[in-house]
């Protein structure tokens, strides 16, 4: 089955768009918000950058809080993981959303 980006693309939100940036929010499959990512498309004399947000989670319950006091005293950070699932449709919306927003933002840089 041959797949095309939709308009409305499902799955993806844009959120704010002030020309120079685009801002989106992509939503997990699995329907957790924790899981959700932001992602910016923004432009400036250096270029153009994409940015993706997301909130994680530290598996607090697999240790004790001490252990991860100790860890971020003793590395400065913990280990987290997060994911976004997407099914085959929302990626083709995703990778079309990108590319329309570089075009977009470059335009908008270029027309000043």
């Amino acid at each position: 089955m041959d797949l095309k980006p939709e308009t409305p693309a499902t799955g993806i939100l844009i959120k704010n768009n002030w020309g120079d940036t685009k801002m989106y929010k992509v939503t997990c499959e699995c329907g957790q918000e924790d899981h959700d990512h932001e992602v910016f498309v923004e432009t400036d004399e250096t270029g153009i950058t994409v940015t993706t947000y997301t909130t994680g989670k530290t598996n607090y319950w697999s240790r004790t809080r001490w252990h991860h006091i100790w860890t971020l005293l003793t590395q400065g950070y913990i280990k987290y993981e997060s994911s976004l699932i997407m099914n085959r449709q929302q990626a083709m919306n995703y990778a079309s959303i990108l590319q329309d927003a570089v075009k977009d933002v470059e335009q908008f840089r270029n027309s000043k």
